[in-house]
């Protein structure tokens, strides 16, 4: 029997793993990226663009990072050497097709009535069926020119590696004559286009301009630190932020690992879990006030380090809250130090609009005047999800409304056969979650597992859709998994037959922290 194709739309990290983990198991590969290079988004960054994540827990479970590599938080071009140096390893590079843009997708052999009518997913609960394809149409990226003659690919099953933090920029809405277009003095640009600039024009650009970022998360910091260290106190830059959000200067809180705190099972222990029993239930409920001491550990810490009463940046929201919700980030050690010198300035407000002079706020009469506005307000990575199928059906399912992220194990769609979605949700390690994602996805193509009834998976969804709003408050939208990595891990493994219990002994099972190294292998 001819092997099954397995297309795989995007070359990051999970593209990258899925291509490792569908080659292992007999499958063809046929991996299309848009860009010329593999890396995703570490392929467009700042020049002071580093990991948020330990490097420890952002490796390759098979693929350690290189003892020339001592950096616990490596930068960009460490990053991108890293990636390279596993696709090499692994053989991916032979099985991407670059510049390849893949504009639709679109299935065929069975009727969306058909479809609306199954109990199971695909019909079967199996990875594919016969003669039923997905037919990918796609363009060469630099010119929109279809791709070979036809312009398409035909194959068994689909993975979506096609990221979040990309392509789709999330522009905040306006009032009537306050958009970009009333800002004369200067220009307005999307995080995305700053960074897709080369590192000579991007400083070029910002030197010695009124600088002001709107958003307060990674990229905001990043670039509020370069314009504080190219112009100073006598240009400084503005960063407006809608909400404040605990930021960490490294992960050794009072000197206690942040891992110990919120990344070993105990921590679960104390949370609420998805289709959770009655007595881990009582468990969370009785240790409650252990879980509010740890976020008290990292709020403390980071209040006397930094000083944030003293700039008004005290968040309202538990480092709980923000965690559970991969909100919190991390912030070059000087940062406040720029804060505190005249260089950067802090605005809060949860609307703005744009005049000639630069940015209005609410409360303040006066512009904050500016040369050049960077919009750091994120992507639609959900958009982004929903226009890639040519079926309305399709994008109506990927339609998520007041819901997180529909998904079973958080990469099935119950209604969207032969298709897998990898990346979208987060975790505090994103490459660790894809990768046994990937490794999980590769087991069921090969029949080692059935999927559930779609009633079962919605009952499941539902549960987990629970737990990221009791924790991640108003910001459960982002799908984060990152307080229940191991519990999730746990059902993934149970799918594929392994012991869930990856460590030796039952207090190091419980105590220390896991990471990608414990699932190298079966």
């Amino acid at each position: 029997m001819e092997p099954k194709k397995v297309g795989i739309i995007g070359a990051g990290i999970s593209g990258l793993a899925a291509c490792k983990f569908v080659l292992s198991k007999g499958f063809i590969p046929i991996v299309l990226e848009a860009r010329g290079d593999i890396g995703g988004v570490w392929t467009e960054t700042l020049q002071t663009t580093a990991l948020q994540t330990p490097k420890e827990m952002f490796q390759f479970s098979d693929f350690p990072w290189p003892k020339s590599v001592t950096e616990e938080l490596p930068r960009y071009d460490q990053v991108l050497d890293y990636i390279n140096s596993y696709a090499q390893h692994f053989g991916l590079l032979k099985h991407i097709r670059f510049n390849t843009r893949v504009v639709s997708i679109q299935y065929e052999g069975c009727s969306d009535e058909e479809i609306g009518g199954w109990n199971l997913w695909g019909g079967s609960g199996d990875a594919f069926a016969e003669g039923r394809k997905w037919r990918l149409n796609v363009v060469d990226a630099r010119t929109d020119v279809p791709v070979e003659e036809t312009g398409e690919f035909v194959v068994d099953f689909v993975v979506l590696c096609i990221g979040k933090f990309s392509d789709v920029p999330n522009i905040p809405e306006f009032p009537p004559n306050g958009g970009p277009e009333a800002f004369k003095a200067g220009k307005v640009l999307h995080s995305s286009e700053f960074s897709a600039m080369d590192f000579d024009n991007a400083s070029n650009l910002i030197k010695n301009k009124l600088v002001t970022v709107v958003g307060f998360q990674k990229s905001g910091i990043d670039l509020a630190m370069e314009c504080a260290n190219a112009n100073g106190p006598n240009k400084p830059c503005t960063v407006l932020c809608r909400t404040k959000h605990w930021s960490l200067t490294h992960y050794y809180p009072w000197g206690i690992p942040l891992a110990f705190l919120y990344m070993n099972r105990f921590a679960e222990l104390l949370i609420h879990k998805p289709g959770e029993g009655f007595l881990l239930y009582l468990l969370a409920l009785l240790l409650s006030p252990i879980r509010w001491l740890f976020s008290k550990i990292v709020e403390t810490y980071m209040m006397k380090k930094l000083g944030l009463a003293k700039y008004g940046m005290v968040p309202t929201q538990s480092f709980l809250q923000d965690i559970s919700s991969c909100l919190f980030a991390i912030i070059p050690e000087n940062f406040y130090d720029k804060v505190e010198e005249g260089s950067i300035i802090f605005k809060q407000s949860q609307s703005f609009s744009f005049c000639e002079e630069g940015i209005m706020i609410d409360g303040e009469t006066e512009p904050i005047r500016s040369d050049l506005v960077i919009l750091a307000t994120g992507f639609r990575g959900d958009l982004k999800l929903k226009e890639i199928f040519a079926s309305s059906m399709f994008r109506d399912y990927m339609t998520f409304h007041d819901l997180a992220a529909p998904m079973y194990r958080h990469c099935i769609h119950p209604r969207i056969p032969q298709l897998a979605v990898i990346g979208y949700s987060e975790s505090a390690s994103n490459l660790y979650t894809s990768e046994i994602r990937c490794r999980w996805l590769a087991e069921f193509l090969d029949g080692t597992f059935k999927l559930p009834s779609i009633k079962e998976m919605d009952k499941d969804i539902a549960n987990w859709e629970k737990c990221m709003r009791l924790y991640s408050g108003p910001f459960y939208k982002r799908a984060s998994i990152a307080i229940l990595h191991i519990w999730y891990n746990d059902q993934l493994c149970k799918d594929m037959g392994w012991n869930p219990k990856r460590k030796k002994g039952f207090l190091a099972d419980l105590f220390l922290p896991y990471g990608p190294s414990d699932y190298a292998t079966a």
